[in-house]
């Protein structure tokens, strides 16, 4: 039998609407039911899609912790659902038991960030291929709305795309799609890769993916000959690809293999996921140290050399010279002192030198002459000395003999052969004049 309201009993009405929710999953959210005039009749929540009964008045029905029914004792009615969730999402009603019933719908839309699924689930050859083969990778997601992905590298580089056979390839910052493929691998595709997914819900995510590229090791050395004199500390080094890791070490030829100590110290330098530098300081150089050094890099594929030689340099030396004394300061005429200085001294008066006793000759001699022949001694006046007289080249007795002394009597050493020369102009002077005066050339 139907229940039938009175005719003049105010029947219940809606004050407002329900609310409609647009929120991120774990959020709270509540629905808000006023009624006017509700009278004896109940306000009843109900899951549209369900059709469950999840509350009546303020008893909770459903069985979930998530729920709960609030009253102001008045005329409002709210139904709280906490940390919302994706099952969570559909229409509520608030709904009254009236004849025919009454009711108003909400609606809770649950958007969900994005999700990575875990490497498991990953399909295709892996990360991993030899240098020329293949690597694919797939990254699924999930969320609400359906996310979007794509890819890049985390080092910003671009990523290589290759086809027919590498002769094309393009490069791009950037590839859509949760698949990422590529062929003909080389070994600078080697890195970390990131998938990223996003829906406009925070937080966007990613995930990273180590790209493994396997070859041959590979060593180049850049300077084969290096030279240092010895007693210097050197420094070689070797330029190594290899891939995976392999072991390094550094060796002499003839010599075996070297370890660190003091006299060798070695080190590496990383340059990035398959390369790296790597160095030996020799100190203290000597001679047993020159020679040819191994640098050597070993992996599961194969093993790489490199040689490099070290030689001795010989430094100039530095010239020896001695510092020569300071030259004395020379004064005006100095060309004219040194060895001819005696010659240029002023004579004493009354100290006997060799052109005095030249003179003192000529002077007896003439002196006998005139004695004995007057009369030619008046016709013939006696020279005049060095020294001597007042002539024109020459001054008073006791005066300075001529300035240029080289140019009268030549060098210093030329003196003697001079005076040896004077004695026999002498000789030959008296000679002469004893024979002129003879009997015999009277007589002619």
């Amino acid at each position: 039998m139907r229940q039938m309201h009175e005719p003049d009993e105010i029947m219940p009405e809606f004050y407002a609407p329900l609310e409609n929710w647009t929120v991120t999953q774990g959020r709270d959210i509540y629905f808000t039911c006023t009624v006017n005039n509700l009278g004896k009749y109940k306000v009843a929540w109900i899951k549209s899609d369900s059709k469950a009964i999840l509350a009546i008045h303020t008893n909770l029905i459903a069985h979930n912790h998530r729920l709960t029914v609030t009253h102001n004792g008045h005329n409002t009615w709210k139904l709280h659902v906490f940390n919302v969730q994706k099952n969570d999402t559909g229409s509520y009603m608030c709904q009254i038991n009236t004849q025919p019933m009454i009711l108003q719908t909400g609606y809770l839309d649950v958007r969900i960030p994005p999700n990575i699924l875990d490497e498991a689930d990953i399909e295709g050859p892996g990360s991993a291929a030899m240098e020329g083969g293949t690597i694919r990778l797939r990254c699924r997601s999930t969320g609400k709305p359906e996310p979007k992905v794509h890819w890049k590298r985390k080092d910003n580089r671009h990523i290589v795309i290759r086809s027919d056979g590498a002769r094309e390839k393009q490069e791009s910052a950037t590839v859509k799609g949760d698949t990422l493929e590529l062929s003909n691998v080389h070994r600078t595709d080697m890195g970390k890769y990131l998938c990223i997914a996003k829906n406009n819900v925070p937080p966007t995510v990613s995930k990273e993916f180590n790209v493994q590229i396997h070859f041959h090791p590979m060593i180049k050395v850049t300077n084969q000959l290096v030279a240092a004199p010895i007693g210097s500390n050197v420094h070689i080094q070797c330029y190594v690809e290899t891939s995976p890791k392999a072991m390094h070490s550094w060796a002499k030829i003839d010599g075996g293999d070297l370890m660190p100590n003091t006299k060798y110290k070695m080190s590496e330098t990383p340059i990035n996921e398959y390369s790296l530098q790597m160095n030996l300081t020799i100190t203290s150089l000597e001679p047993k140290d020159f020679g040819g050094y191994l640098c050597i890099a070993k992996n599961a594929l194969g093993k790489a050399e490199g040689s490099i030689r070290l030689q001795e340099l010989h430094l100039p030396s530095a010239p020896t010279t001695s510092e020569a004394p300071p030259p004395e300061p020379e004064e005006d005429g100095d060309e004219e002192s040194g060895g001819a200085d005696e010659e240029n001294l002023v004579p004493v008066e009354g100290e006997p030198t060799a052109d005095d006793d030249n003179q003192s000759l000529d002077d007896q001699q003439r002196q006998h002459e005139q004695q004995k022949y007057p009369s030619e001694s008046t016709k013939k006046p006696p020279q005049t000395a060095h020294g001597g007289g007042s002539g024109n080249g020459g001054s008073g007795g006791g005066g300075v003999r001529h300035h240029d002394n080289k140019q009268r009597h030549g060098s210093g050493k030329g003196s003697g052969s001079e005076c040896l020369a004077r004695w026999l102009l002498v000789l030959t002077a008296v000679v002469v004049v004893t024979l002129f005066r003879s009997p015999a050339v009277s007589r002619w």
